[in-house]
Parts: C-alpha cells; structure tokens; sequence
C-alpha cells in the first residue's frame, strides 16, 4: 500500500480505454502497456484524477516534427471540425460512463469536492470529466451546457492548435510561449460562461497572450492542469516566472507535468530523466508559488514520463525523491491530493447564473 493518497490533474488514459478502441486495454485490469489502469493507479496511491477528453484531427500530419539545431518544433496541427470533434468527444464520453458502470462501484464519477472525498474515503478510485481544447464546443454554448450537466467540471479552451476560442501554443524547444494571438471574442465569453457555470479553466496549451487574456476576465483561480517552468525547461509548453507569480497571486495551482522533455532543463525526450532532477524542478515552483499551489498533473498516457516512475505505480518513487529534498510530510500531502481540492472548492462553488 502506498502510504500517500494522490489525486492527479490530468491523464489521457480514455483515449487508450477498450470502451473506446477495439484495440484498448481493460482499465479494471493490470496492464504493461501504458501508465495507467485501475490496478496501477491503486499500487501508486491513486485515489482519483481528471480524464481528458480530446480530439484527434481527422489526418494526422506528416512529418510534423522538425529537429534543429539545438531544440525541436512541431508543425501547427490543423483545426479540427467542430462536428467530427464532438462526435470524438461524445464516444469518448460514453466509453468512460459504461467503464464506471462495469466498475461495480470501484470508480465513481465525482462533480464537486465532497464526492470526491467521500470516494477517497471510501475507497473507489474518482473519475472528474475534463475536456482539453473547445473545438466540440458550439458558439452558442449548448454543448457546453449539455457536458456540464453530464458532469464536466473542467476545461482547456485550446490544445496546441488554434480554434475559434484562441490560439493554442505549438511545441517547440527553446523558445517562448509567446507565439501568437489570444483569446477571440467568443473564446473570451467561453470564459464567462466557464466562471458562471463554476467549469474550472485549464491554462494548458494557451499561448502567453491568451493566458493573460484568461487572467484578465476570469474571476476564479489560475489553474494549469499540466505544465513545468520555463525557467528551468524553455519549452513554449512551459510558464514563465510572471505567469507563475499570477496563479500564486490568483491562489491558483499549477499541476506539475511529469513529461520528460518540459522537465529537463536540455529539453531532450530521455526518459532516463532522473527522479531528483523531477523534484528539484518542484522545489522550484513550489519555492516560486508556495507550497498550496503545486500539485501533480501527471500526463499519464500522454506523455514519455521519466523510466524510474515507469507508470502510475511508480509514484511513491517521486514521493521518496522528494522528501530526500526536504519535503515533509504535510507538504508531500499538499503536492498528491489537498492542493486540488482547495482549488476545486474554490472554483465550482459557483452556481450557474441567468
């Protein structure tokens, strides 16, 4: 038994479900492939997470990844239409409801912070509805509405692309994440909304101008489910010092993302990344931001995470990497679990309003 309780801020293990491909993997089972099943998620300590929704465009591009000569960027994916994505969406959607049905009580979907604890206490694994990138939201906001009463409590505008909310920020390696226009007029009342329905905000894949658009309207905290510090790593997925100083100023949280290469100060995808490297990357955001606004936003299934974690059964490895650098206790349990919910509570208390 792993003797810390985590709740995770992002996983794209729905993508890899066999609710949702005929060539998934059952999550009630232990696997070897991938991150993350319910087995692992419980061998690892985890209680609970945010599981993405997103969508694939319909081509995927070729060659889309360009080396140079001392970092990487990938070619703008296209926009993706709105109906094909809804119709990703909606599928994937389904999978993860029939999943927890066939659970028998071991996972729950949970849509505010007592079901949440009340999972945690009880020992069934919580399953929060997220969706990274807008494209299946309409500009009228119905299906916003619909996936909110169906249990979305969080939401990222953007993906790396641009849709009719804003621009989301290409990857690339060394390079700022400031790459392009904000928030459209309609991505701006995409925010509106998400505040008045109490949808939490993922800040993940927004470029620098449409963060700062987000901090100018949005009036609950700033969150980014899945990111690192550009300082450390100067990857365009990462956030600068300035950005890092507004989620403090707003009392927000900052998932830390376990993917390799926004880790590694070179950039590079090793996964030979070692474990005290990983928790001295979150001794900087923590010492940047305070210790109630880090937390773990792992990218499971999404990402090439470090070889010593392997997959979700690895995080008491992290844990260990990190008190060797000083965390105590208290702190460990801010990181894994109770800086998410504070945020949580923060941001979907509100009630929809006319």
């Amino acid at each position: 038994m792993a003797e810390i309780d985590v709740f995770d801020g992002h996983n794209d293990a729905v993508q890899f479900i066999a609710e949702y491909t005929s060539s998934g993997r059952d999550f009630l089972s232990r696997s070897e492939s991938g991150h993350l099943d319910l087995p692992r998620a419980r061998e690892g300590g985890l209680a609970g997470g945010l599981f993405a929704l997103h969508a694939g465009p319909e081509r995927q591009p070729e060659n889309d990844l360009i080396i140079t000569g001392n970092g990487y960027e990938v070619i703008y994916a296209e926009t993706v239409d709105p109906l094909h994505a809804r119709r990703q969406i909606e599928a994937q959607r389904l999978a993860l409801e029939i999943l927890i049905r066939r659970s028998d009580g071991r996972m729950r979907m949970a849509v505010d912070v007592e079901e949440i604890a009340a999972a945690r206490a009880e020992g069934a694994f919580a399953v929060v509805l997220h969706m990274e990138g807008a494209e299946a939201v309409d500009g009228e906001f119905d299906y916003l509405h619909r996936l909110h009463a169906a249990g979305l409590r969080s939401l990222g505008p953007v993906w790396s692309r641009p849709n009719i909310f804003g621009s989301g920020v290409p990857f690339a390696y060394p390079r700022s994440p400031d790459t392009g226009p904000g928030l459209t007029e309609i991505g701006k009342e995409l925010v509106r909304t998400c505040n008045r329905l109490g949808i939490m905000i993922d800040l993940s894949h927004l470029n620098e101008k449409g963060f700062w658009d987000v901090a100018a309207l949005s009036h609950a905290p700033l969150v980014v489910t899945h990111g690192c510090a550009h300082a450390i790593c100067p990857s365009t997925r990462n956030l600068t010092d300035r950005q890092l100083d507004a989620i403090r100023d707003s009392d927000g949280v900052i998932g830390f993302n376990l993917s390799v290469n926004d880790v590694r100060a070179d950039g590079h995808l090793k996964d030979d990344t070692p474990l005290e490297a990983v928790a001295r990357h979150i001794d900087y955001l923590v010492n940047r931001v305070g210790e109630d606004r880090v937390a773990l936003g792992s990218d499971f299934d999404g990402a090439v995470i470090p070889r010593a974690i392997k997959d979700a059964s690895g995080l008491p490895l992290l844990f260990d990497a990190m008190r060797n650098l000083g965390f105590d206790t208290q702190g460990l349990a801010k990181f894994a679990f109770d800086n998410w919910l504070r945020v949580f509570g923060l941001t979907w208390k509100n009630s929809p309003s006319s």
